[in-house]
């Protein structure tokens, strides 16, 4: 019978330790994929994407992380580096293992010769595996500034 009390005082302690645990917020895992792009960080980028991430951008696809390395990473972490974006909407929906985030942003660049404001809305849908947020989708859309 003793036995049975610590056991049930246990499971209560080890239940409330683990329900405390900081978790990954799927905007913690879309801010650092952001994050890694503008610090250059190719590594930490991938490994915020799912193997199957599906990446939409004016008109075309990219239909795998290994896709998206050889092809836009390399144009997007130098842009990101040269450019600050802010969000200016965010909202959110998390519903289990899936989260879906909507955004609009508002990104200025310096590079190039003449400094420009792009507007742009995004669509992510992320998924927890194993307590890690992942990229599966991104939809991504700009307009120039006025």
């Amino acid at each position: 019978m003793q036995y049975r009390v610590v056991l049930s005082l246990l499971i209560a302690t080890i239940s409330v330790q683990v329900s405390a645990a900081p978790a990954s917020a799927p905007n913690d895992a879309l801010s650092s994929f952001y994050a890694a792009l503008a610090s250059g960080d190719r590594t930490k980028a991938l490994a915020l994407l799912s193997p199957s991430v599906a990446i939409y951008e004016a008109g075309h696809v990219e239909s795998s992380r290994e896709e998206y390395a050889s092809h836009h990473l390399a144009g997007d972490i130098a842009f990101a580096k040269t450019s600050t974006r802010k969000v200016r909407k965010h909202s959110e929906k998390v519903e289990g293992n899936l989260a879906v985030i909507w955004e609009e942003t508002e990104t200025t660049t310096a590079s190039g010769s003449k400094p420009g404001t792009s507007y742009g809305t995004e669509t992510a849908l992320l998924e927890n595996v194993d307590g890690q947020w992942r990229i599966t989708h991104v939809h991504w859309s700009s307009r120039k500034g006025k």
